[in-house]
């Protein structure tokens, strides 16, 4: 439990740190970060990646990647990638071919998720407040549990990053990549195709075009699979209805305060488009009988918490109420985190931290 308490105070003392030099900068006229604090940022980036790609029988799904990965131990490349999502089967595939272990392919996937986290953090206007927001649940939870989702998100926060500098319909390209480590990527596409205000049909028609053709080449083949796993079944996710309204907050506040962000109307429409998202996932979490299929369908909303708390101290000239509002986010993601590791059911699937043992299976497996 320990690692995961440091992450946390680390990332959390930057955000308070950061907002002095922030606005030391703007009384001086400067807007650029100091070196220490980029420094520190990047030394923080290392450590999110490594804690999650060095993790050893850590993670609710630790045996099901296990499986994945002996899976691919002795069949040729097409059997492998038709195993499932082919992106992650052909990780899975050549590192093994490599002669290496599951830690690699944890270690890579760990290095995709926190390249794309940290690549949309340095685009709010306080970078470490959102990695601080992301640590309870998207790192700690979603890239320590669900890996395949966990690199899906992180390119696509990547993209996020992008869209106001490369355009919507590149967004698209990153979307892509998203679903070949988990297929229900491409259902971020519509929220993104109904953003545009100028050629709003022709890009609409051209991004919704590009989801029906990712979705007929890597989903429609497993959706049977898909629906008779999650709902049919009727699978339940334990404390699904308290992550699934985590999203409700940062929804509802963009949607009171939305003119307030500083925010071309492109971007607006977007976040306006994840904030319905979340109502609506909230909503139909009540309605669908199974629990699971909407949990991990809300996971791709998440970017809306890390943009819209991390924007929050921004909305406001005086500094003490922004110390504030920094405060109190660092304090809210304190308690969820709190309440999950000592709270959850399932929280003893990460407690506690073991570094995998590189080399051989006998060594002693250090825990934090």
């Amino acid at each position: 439990m320990l690692a995961y308490w440091l992450l946390f105070a680390f990332f959390a003392a930057g955000a308070v740190l950061g907002s002095r030099a922030w606005y030391a900068q703007t009384a001086a006229g400067r807007h650029d970060e100091p070196r220490s604090l980029n420094a520190a940022y990047l030394f923080g980036g290392a450590a999110v990646a490594l804690l999650i790609g060095l993790r050893y029988q850590v993670g609710g799904d630790w045996s099901a990647y296990q499986r994945m990965f002996e899976a691919v131990s002795d069949i040729n490349l097409d059997a492998a990638v038709m195993l499932g999502d082919p992106g992650y089967q052909l990780l899975n595939w050549m590192v093994n071919q490599a002669g290496l272990g599951v830690w690699v392919v944890n270690l890579i996937c760990g290095i995709i998720f926190t390249w794309g986290l940290f690549r949309f953090a340095s685009r709010q206007v306080n970078p470490w407040l959102a990695i601080t927001v992301s640590i309870p649940y998207l790192v700690i939870v979603v890239a320590m549990g669900y890996t395949r989702q966990g690199v899906a998100i992180g390119i696509i926060l990547a993209g996020l990053s992008r869209i106001g500098t490369d355009g919507l319909v590149k967004f698209a390209f990153y979307c892509g990549v998203a679903a070949l480590f988990h297929k229900t990527a491409v259902f971020v596409l519509p929220i993104i195709a109904l953003a545009p205000r100028q050629n709003r049909m022709i890009t609409g028609l051209l991004m919704l075009t590009i989801a029906g053709f990712l979705y007929y080449t890597l989903v429609a083949s497993s959706m049977d699979k898909l629906v008779t796993n999650y709902i049919d079944a009727e699978y339940d996710s334990q404390g699904a209805a308290i992550r699934v309204a985590m999203n409700l907050p940062p929804a509802l506040l963009f949607l009171f305060l939305q003119r307030r962000f500083n925010l071309d109307e492109t971007q607006r429409r977007l976040w306006r488009n994840f904030s319905v998202a979340a109502i609506f996932c909230l909503v139909l979490l009540f309605l669908q009988a199974s629990s699971t299929a909407v949990d991990r369908m809300a996971l791709y909303v998440i970017p809306l918490q890390l943009f819209v708390f991390a924007s929050l101290p921004g909305l406001v000239r005086d500094r003490g109420i922004s110390t504030t509002l920094i405060l109190s986010v660092a304090l809210y993601s304190f308690a969820v985190q709190f309440v999950w590791l000592n709270y959850a059911d399932n929280a003893m699937e990460w407690l506690p931290y073991r570094v995998y043992p590189i080399g051989s299976p006998a060594e002693v497996r250090p825990s934090v």
